[in-house]
């Protein structure tokens, strides 16, 4: 069956996509993205790491899920070939994807999701979701394995691109989006340590101020302990004096009796 007899032509995202498949009809040395055959919702692309990066001359093949409400929402970004950048079969986040509806614009594309996707690659993971921060030694012989790559549906994706093949030049929209891209990744680096810092702070003050309540309680425990075996000594010391006192009462008394009996004895 036909995208054209599946969907409904008069829909203006499938009116949409349909174009943007026919732009992105021809690869690029930079580029290549199409929906699948039976999925107009449902694409699989391949981009080129960026020159002058951990991921030059590396073949990155993804999935774009699109919501049926595109342009107007956001699409979903997933890479399948391991790169050390991001985690592979996980949606990623970019201020493009649906991770971020509030800062997509529907005048972007398809082609200016895979042009972020190539210029956010070597900034910082800053800690965003389904990011990783491998070493430049692991993202460079992975970009060397990524030339063997091959997906399930769409085959050897190096041989996907079109070298010498160039893409449409920049639009100052997209232009200006790539550098957005790079400044506010540049930002979630910096805000990234003095965060860290200050959660760490905040565990040392909430230890220190557990260590107080802890100390608080066991010095109230050992001052009810200290005064009630204070009491317990004096009233051991009343009742060591009583028995004393009785102690003596009672050997008066048997010598008295011992005086009467033996006086009694010797003198009749």
């Amino acid at each position: 069956m036909s995208l054209e007899s599946k969907y409904n032509l008069k829909s203006p995202g499938v009116k949409r996509l349909m174009r943007e498949a026919i732009e992105l009809a021809n690869p690029t040395e930079e580029y290549y993205a199409c929906p699948l055959e039976d999925n107009l919702f449902e694409w699989h692309f391949t981009v080129r790491g960026p020159p002058g990066s951990d991921f030059e001359n590396g073949y990155y093949h993804g999935r774009i899920l699109l919501p049926s409400q595109y342009p107007m929402q956001p699409p979903n970004i997933i890479l399948l070939t391991p790169n050390g950048r991001f985690e592979v079969n996980k949606k990623i986040c970019l201020s493009i994807s649906g991770h971020h509806p509030e800062s997509w614009q529907p005048s972007w594309s398809i082609r200016t999701a895979l042009l972020a996707l190539i210029a956010f690659m070597p900034t910082p993971a800053a800690g965003t979701i389904g990011s990783l921060d491998y070493t430049p030694e692991e993202r460079q012989i992975l970009a060397k394995k990524s030339k063997n790559w091959v997906c399930s549906t769409c085959g050897r994706i190096s041989e996907k691109l079109s070298t010498g093949q160039e893409g449409p030049e920049l639009t100052k929209e997209e232009s200006s989006l790539i550098k957005q891209i790079a400044l506010k990744a540049e930002e979630d680096a910096n805000k990234k340590e003095p965060q860290r810092n200050v959660e760490a702070s905040g565990e040392e003050r909430q230890s220190n101020e557990t260590g107080e309540v802890r100390r608080r309680i066991v010095d109230g425990e050992t001052e009810g302990v200290s005064s009630n075996d204070a009491g317990v000594r004096e009233n051991l010391n009343q009742s060591n004096s009583k028995d004393t006192l009785w102690k003596i009462v009672m050997w008066l008394i048997i010598a008295m009796i011992s005086f009467l009996v033996t006086r009694r004895l010797f003198f009749l």
